[in-house]
């Protein structure tokens, strides 16, 4: 019985290995092909000029907060407790206004990264659906999840290319 069974499955890799023969792969990374097009180098120059007065002023609060640090570091044994006490306590509000604006510029950063995500979604699910007709692909698998593939399966230049043309 247990032989049967295993004859089974046998002739079922088989017959799957002959259909995988015929199927046309390809692998793409699809998030490097969109983050190196020229939509995306055009976005990321534009997302630095709008940014950079909230990028500067980040920059200020920390370089701050490094200058109270160091003189902390290296006044501390002269210093009175109370000096040293409103040394750290001046720190500490650097550090709280250095983490709010830190994670205030991140979180407006990442919201206009998603709104260039969905905007250029379509785009790429068009050319991906073009090259799908193009070279008569049966499946494309993001390269992420790919442990290995011929270098010929990669189409990710071809998507850059694609993603580059369309306008």
């Amino acid at each position: 019985m247990k032989r049967r069974n295993w004859l089974a499955v046998a002739g079922g890799l088989m017959l799957s290995a002959t259909a995988m023969a015929d199927l046309k792969v390809a692998v793409i990374d699809v998030r490097s092909a969109l983050f190196t097009s020229d939509a995306a180098k055009e976005f990321s120059k534009s997302l630095m000029d709008e940014f950079k007065t909230q990028e500067m002023e980040v920059r200020s609060v920390q370089e701050e907060g490094a200058k109270l640090q160091e003189r902390l570091k290296k006044d501390a044994a002269i210093m009175s407790d109370a000096e040293r006490n409103k040394l750290i306590a001046d720190l500490e509000e650097k550090a709280k206004e250095f983490k709010y604006l830190r994670s205030k510029l991140d979180a407006a950063i990442n919201a206009r990264k998603q709104e260039f995500l969905q905007t250029t979604k379509p785009k790429v699910d068009k050319v991906l659906e073009a090259m799908v007709k193009e070279s008569k692909l049966d499946v494309i698998l993001p390269r992420e999840a790919v442990i290995y593939a011929k270098p010929e399966l990669d189409m990710t230049a071809k998507l850059i290319e694609k993603l580059n043309k369309a306008k």
